[in-house]
């Protein structure tokens, strides 16, 4: 069993002793501890809301009424949302002008773990200090329930798929007419989780007539394991390579990230999911970009081809986000898929990354392998290395830095050491027990190698 509390949120496999797995009593627990920072940073007469919405899978009824109806017992009222996807609950949060927002999803991880990711009165994902309030709240046992007159009252409230999708609808840069003029035909594999109800939804909604459904019912019993990477794709890959579809989209349980396959059955990659929309944003509004310290050279190439400057930020959500803000960037993301898109939200939204792609591709009037071969020939390998309990993962990475001291180095995020020709990036991941080597070059087999390089390094500094 596992557990992992992080700035993020907390995550874990279901059952087991509490504190050992993610069991009823930590839900509770940590839940608690939020409303209560909730409650502490209150702005005068700002109502005592909190939305909830959550992704498909096996346990996610089970939390979500255990987490409901904690904010009830806190003295929150709640607007139940269901299912939903993260962009989703976030668009609801500003909506319903609520004070903060939990989303009950694992993400890509596998069928036995969930989580609970925490936003603030934005929509958007706490910040490192505040992450680390809730922790200590939590620690602590630091919270008090509310007596009976003042309980919170839940609320359902299905409504947010269709306001979200109407949105996405309404962007300056989505043309719904091209996308229906082009008369796609396109393959959705959804991992049997939310995405199975609202792509296919908002593929129809753009004006897409033939839409292939793959792994669309929203059962939780994920046909493959979730994280939307090619070793997990075959399914849609052998769809495509039949030549049924123009193109195929894969999301993850949560939606919030975009993997696109192309009509030969090869990956476009997610790295370049971020790059092809931004090239399409920045076509049509120039401005800077940002993206996430492991994310690829690509983007920057597209944006300074614009004519445009381009920022790294370290991983993680709010991270980009922050740097976003900082810079006023008109597009940013993550190379895993993830696109955010400041005029929809600061939320990373596969729903407005398919409006934005198919938008791209009818303009275009190209496959989409001949799309993929405008960008940058780059290619990302992505490792890890399991932790036990003998590694210090501090010292390896100030060893790591001293070793390439000669070359750039970043370090405010893990290390980053940037080489003429690739890069590689060491960190400690914030939701499993390992260290991420990312590494990038010219071709997958130079990528692997700096790779093995890199751990050939870590070896001989742990032994």
């Amino acid at each position: 069993m596992s557990l992992i509390k992080s700035i993020s949120g907390i995550r874990g496999t279901i059952g087991g002793r509490p504190g050992e797995g993610l069991s009823p009593l930590d839900v509770v627990k940590f839940t608690a501890a939020y409303a209560t920072f909730i409650s502490r940073n209150l702005r005068p007469g700002q109502p005592r809301i909190i939305v909830v919405g959550r992704d498909a899978r096996i346990s996610g009824p089970m939390v979500n009424q255990l987490v409901c109806a904690t904010l009830s017992g806190m003295g929150f009222d709640v607007i139940d949302l269901g299912l939903a996807t993260t962009p989703t609950t976030e668009i609801a949060v500003t909506g319903e002008k609520a004070a903060g927002g939990i989303i009950i999803t694992a993400s890509h991880n596998p069928t036995q773990w969930n989580a609970l990711k925490l936003l603030n009165d934005r929509g958007e994902f706490l910040n490192d200090a505040q992450g680390k309030e809730v922790l200590a709240i939590a620690e602590t046992d630091d919270f008090s329930f509310a007596h009976v007159h003042a309980l919170g009252t839940i609320y359902h409230n299905d409504t947010y798929t269709l306001r979200h999708i109407e949105q996405v609808l309404a962007l300056d840069l989505v043309d719904v007419d091209a996308i229906s003029r082009a008369d796609f035909t396109v393959a959705v594999d959804a991992v049997n989780s939310v995405g199975g109800i609202v792509i296919p939804r908002l593929l129809r909604a753009l004006g897409v007539k033939n839409v292939i459904e793959l792994n669309c019912e929203p059962t939780g019993r994920f046909a493959h394991t979730p994280e939307p990477i090619p070793e997990n794709l075959t399914q849609i890959a052998d769809l495509m390579r039949s030549g049924l579809a123009d193109v195929g989209f894969v999301v993850d349980p949560d939606v919030d990230r975009l993997a696109i396959v192309m009509e030969n059955g090869e990956m476009f990659v997610e790295e370049y999911t971020l790059v092809a929309v931004a090239d399409y944003v920045l076509s049509h509004t120039p401005g800077s970009t940002v993206s996430n310290l492991s994310s690829s050279r690509a983007l920057r190439d597209v944006t300074r081809a614009h004519g445009c400057s381009y920022s790294a930020a370290a991983v993680g959500e709010v991270n980009v986000v922050t740097k976003m803000k900082e810079t006023g960037a008109v597009i940013g993301g993550e190379g895993n898929g993830g696109v955010i898109y400041p005029a929809a939200h600061y939320g990373r939204d596969a729903l407005v990354g398919v409006a934005l792609f198919l938008s791209l591709l009818a303009h275009k009037g190209k496959k989409v392998s001949e799309l993929k071969k405008e960008y940058p020939p780059y290619a990302i390998a992505k490792n890890k290395i399991e932790l036990t309990p003998g590694i210090d993962v501090d010292a390896i990475l100030r060893a790591v830095k001293e070793k390439f001291a000669g070359e750039e180095i970043t370090d405010i995020d893990g290390v980053k050491i940037d080489f003429a020709d690739s890069w590689v990036h060491l960190r400690k991941s914030n939701t499993e027990p390992i260290i991420r080597i990312y590494s990038e070059a010219a071709t997958m087999e130079k990528a692997d190698a700096l790779a093995d390089s890199i751990k050939q390094v870590i070896n001989s500094i742990v032994k």
